[in-house]
């Protein structure tokens, strides 16, 4: 039983990752649009609102995809959280052992990691969603709340720390993902670390650009 409960909960963690990733390749593309100027940006901008009008009324698109995407994370963290704790309790106290050099420090790290990098969705969506701690505001245009947050040397920092540690997530994420969900084996193992290993630097060096752009100028 026990065992049936773990492969669900890794099951849970690998559907709800999948999700996850595929929000984060289109807000990746959709960042990337700054470098197209003010006027595409907050056009992308405007048009992600007005997905799928006028078959459906406002920001109902949008609203669905927001609402995916916070039951995935929900499910991700409670399946995190769930894992950690039953391995807790199956450990026995006192026990120590010598972790497997082959462990990666993004599997050492993945439970801090992703909680400094829910504490920036938080502050990343106050910042550039609301505009409450953004010195533009909500009434300024996405772009300009865009600028005006990664003009800052302090939040540029914390958002590339944020990435890095992201990156670091994704990469040990989709090896582990591969293997719940039976996709990979001794054989793979080795293209499955390459694929990880390349599509999380592809994926933080795309976030980064954009916020190092704007702090070095060549965005304005």
């Amino acid at each position: 039983m026990a065992k049936t409960n773990s492969v669900f909960k890794k099951a849970v963690m690998a559907v709800s990752g999948i999700i996850m990733v595929l929000y984060l390749i289109a807000h990746v593309v959709g960042n990337l649009k700054a470098f197209s100027g003010r006027e595409a940006f907050n056009s992308y901008s405007g048009w992600i609102r007005t997905v799928g009008n006028p078959a459906v009324p406002g920001e109902t698109t949008l609203w669905i995809i927001r609402i995916v995407l916070l039951v995935a994370v929900v499910a991700h963290v409670w399946a995190a959280v769930s894992l950690w704790r039953q391995a807790k309790r199956a450990r026995p106290e006192g026990y120590v052992t010598k972790k497997s050099a082959a462990q990666s420090y993004a599997s050492r790290t993945m439970r801090w990691g992703g909680v400094i990098v829910l504490a920036f969705i938080i502050f990343h969506i106050l910042d550039l969603t609301l505009g409450t701690v953004n010195a533009e505001g909500f009434d300024s245009t996405p772009y300009d709340r865009l600028v005006a947050s990664f003009s800052n040397p302090v939040v540029t920092a914390f958002y590339a720390i944020s990435v890095i540690l992201l990156g670091m997530h994704l990469r040990h994420g989709i090896w582990s993902a591969t293997q719940t969900l039976g996709q990979s084996n001794r054989r793979r193992e080795t293209t499955v670390n390459l694929f990880a290993l390349g599509f999380a630097t592809v994926l933080t060096l795309g976030f980064l650009l954009v916020p190092f752009s704007v702090l070095f100028n060549i965005i304005d």
